[in-house]
C-alpha cells in the first residue's frame, strides 16, 4: 500500500438514491499527471471530492501515500494540494497575503513560511505580483496563484479540477506549461470534460461515463484507440458512392449532402493521399478534404461499444 500514491478501491457514492460514481478502481505509483476526463456529470467531482476528503464516501476505499483517507483524513490531506474548478481567491488580499494565509492553514511551521512561498511562488511564475492585490490580476494569473496555494506545502499529489476553464487560448498553454514541470516533480490528477486537454498535458488517462470507468490506460494507448477513422472530403464533380467504395481501405460511403461525402477507412496510413491522387486523376474537383475530428461524445460511444464487446 504504501508504495502508492493513490490507490482507490471499489470506490462508490451515491446522492440519496442515484449512484454518482460505482466500482471506480485506480493506482497512481509514481510521478506525472493521470488525465480524468468525463463529461459534465459522469461522475469527475465525485471522485476527487472523495478523494480529497470533501465528502465521504458510500463504498470503497480511498488511500493517499497509504494513508486511509475515511479514517485518518487529517493525516491524508496533508499530502493533498487542491484547486478546485473555482479557485478559492480571496480577491481583497495581495499576493504574499493570500499565500500566507493558505500556508497557516496548511500548518507550515512560522521560521519556513516565507521560504515556501517564495518556492511556490518562483515555481508558478508569480514572483513579480507579491504585493498585488488579487482582484487586480488576470484570469491567467489567478489560476497560477490558485495553483500556489496547491503545492506550498510541498504535497505528494496535487488535484487540479478544470484548470484552464474560462481562460484565454495563451494564458490555457501557459497554465498547461505549467502544469506539465509540476506533474515532472510528484503526482498530478487534471479533471476535465475537454478532450485535447488531456492529450496535450497528460501521460495516462482515466475515462468516466455515468460513474464507471470506460477506459484506464496510457495517452498512447489511448490516442492509438481514438485515432480517427473517418475522412470528409468534397468534390465538385462528384462520382457515385459505388466508385468512392472502390479506392483501397475505404470500407463505407456516406453522402452528406450533395458532393460532399463521409469515407470510413480501416487504413490509416497514406489514405488522404491515394483519394487525393484518384480526385485528381478523375478530375473530381476536390474542394475540401479533412479527417473528422473526434467529439468526447464520440469517444465515449466507442469505449462503451468496446467495453461490452469484450
Amino acid at each position: 500500500m504504501t508504495n502508492s500514491i493513490v490507490k482507490i478501491e471499489a470506490l462508490s457514492h451515491k446522492y440519496s438514491r442515484d449512484w454518482a460514481i460505482r466500482d471506480i478502481n485506480f493506482e497512481i505509483t509514481g510521478k506525472g499527471i493521470l488525465g480524468l476526463l468525463g463529461s459534465n456529470g459522469a461522475g469527475k467531482s465525485t471522485t476527487m471530492n472523495i478523494l480529497c476528503g470533501v465528502i465521504s464516501q458510500t463504498e470503497g476505499e480511498a488511500w493517499i501515500d497509504g494513508v486511509n483517507i475515511r479514517t485518518d483524513a487529517v493525516k491524508a490531506k496533508r499530502l493533498i494540494g487542491f484547486l478546485p474548478q473555482k479557485a478559492p481567491l480571496y480577491v481583497e488580499l495581495t499576493v504574499d497575503e493570500y499565500l500566507r494565509h493558505c500556508a497557516f492553514l496548511r500548518d507550515i511551521p512560522a521560521n519556513e513560511v516565507e521560504d515556501a512561498m517564495d518556492v511556490a511562488k518562483k515555481k508558478c511564475g508569480i514572483s513579480h505580483f507579491s504585493n498585488r492585490l488579487l482582484s487586480n490580476l488576470s484570469g491567467g494569473y489567478q489560476q497560477r496563484v490558485g495553483i500556489a496555494q496547491a503545492i506550498i506545502h510541498n504535497p505528494k499529489l496535487v488535484v487540479l479540477d478544470e484548470p484552464t476553464n474560462g481562460l484565454d487560448p495563451n494564458q490555457i498553454l501557459e497554465v498547461r506549461k505549467l502544469i506539465k514541470e509540476i506533474g515532472e516533480e510528484r503526482s498530478v490528477i487534471l479533471s476535465t470534460h475537454i478532450l485535447s486537454e488531456v492529450q496535450a498535458t497528460c501521460d495516462r488517462i482515466i475515462m468516466i461515463e455515468h460513474g464507471k470507468v470506460v477506459f484506464a490506460d496510457s495517452m498512447q494507448a489511448f490516442n492509438n484507440y481514438v485515432e480517427p477513422n473517418t475522412l470528409i472530403i468534397e468534390l465538385s464533380k462528384a462520382p457515385g458512392s459505388n466508385r468512392l467504395e472502390e479506392i483501397e481501405g475505404i470500407t463505407a460511403v456516406q453522402e452528406l449532402e450533395q458532393g460532399k461525402f463521409k469515407l470510413t477507412f480501416n487504413q490509416v496510413e497514406g489514405i488522404r493521399e491515394r483519394v487525393i491522387e484518384l480526385c485528381i486523376k478523375e478530375q473530381w474537383g476536390l474542394v475540401e478534404i479533412y479527417l473528422e475530428k473526434n467529439s468526447l461524445d464520440g469517444v465515449f460511444a466507442q469505449l462503451s461499444s468496446y467495453g461490452k464487446g469484450r
